[in-house]
């Protein structure tokens, strides 16, 4: 895949993740996917996107920022919204936050199979303050 096959491939991951479409999550993610050093599969990525929208109802993914280099996308995803509890152990309680995510994801075979991810937590902090 070259870099413009790669960033359309992930801007249908995204369109999926936002629809909520998670039965489709094998399209996009790897058997043996691993996500900050997690193997998750398949099954348990899709765990972990379910439990994150289930914690935020609310939850879309925006990129701010996108940057191929097959087989590596680089990401900054913003996000603005309403965590119902806890998030990241802070005491949300359904109040409005603004936040970005950095994540790197490696593909293979056209699916992700490895995600390192970064989430401002300082940013939500600040504003809860």
């Amino acid at each position: 895949m070259d870099g413009q096959e790669l960033a359309y491939r992930y801007r249908a991951y995204i369109a999926c993740l936002n629809e909520r479409r998670f039965d489709e999550l094998g399209l996009y993610v790897s058997e043996d996917a691993r996500h900050n050093g997690r193997t998750l599969g398949v099954d348990g990525y899709r765990a972990m996107l379910e439990r994150d929208v289930h914690d935020i109802p609310d939850l879309v993914f925006h990129i701010e920022l996108l940057i191929c280099e097959p087989p590596k996308i680089a990401a900054r995803l913003r996000f603005d919204c309403h965590p119902a509890g806890l998030f990241l152990g802070i005491k949300v309680n359904g109040r409005r936050v603004e936040f970005c995510e950095n994540v790197i994801y490696e593909f293979r075979d056209g699916r992700i199979s490895e995600v390192w991810s970064v989430i401002d937590k300082q940013a939500i902090e600040t504003q809860l303050e």
